[in-house]
């Protein structure tokens, strides 16, 4: 199995930044934890090439928050890539508290490749489809 088609894992530590008022992680850190793993996922698989003329944005973002994350913790961002047209790209991202891989929150999230030079939506070639999403 290629490597884009594998679960992808990054550590992510609970910062004092990150609680709200009742002293667990605040829901609008999550969402940035799902989009930091998407961003390490592509630039640990992508080619560069490909790095270097797309950039992605975030159509659509639905959250299941499961189980809050509090100070101390640390959270595995597990991430891969579902469905994928020529513009549009299905990620599933989960995230888990280290020490016993508790499910705290998961996310589905649609993704649009942007031209980096003109700033439009592209469409992906179907080679770099093939290489992150599954059939």
């Amino acid at each position: 199995m290629s490597p884009a088609l594998q679960a992808f894992e990054i550590v992510l530590p609970v910062e004092p930044a990150d609680l709200d008022q009742l002293g667990h992680v605040n829901n609008v850190t999550y969402v940035r934890w799902v989009q930091e793993a998407a961003v390490a996922h592509w630039r640990a698989v992508a080619p560069v090439a490909d790095q270097s003329k797309l950039f992605w944005i975030v159509l659509r973002h639905e959250s299941d928050y499961l189980q809050p994350a509090l100070p101390g913790d640390s959270i595995v961002a597990r991430t891969w890539v579902g469905s994928a047209s020529r513009v549009r790209f299905e990620r599933f991202t989960e995230l888990l508290r280290a020490s016993d891989r508790t499910l705290l929150a998961k996310a589905r999230t649609m993704w649009c490749p942007i031209d980096a030079q003109k700033r439009r939506p592209v469409a992906v070639s179907r080679e770099l489809r093939a290489s992150f999403s599954v059939p």
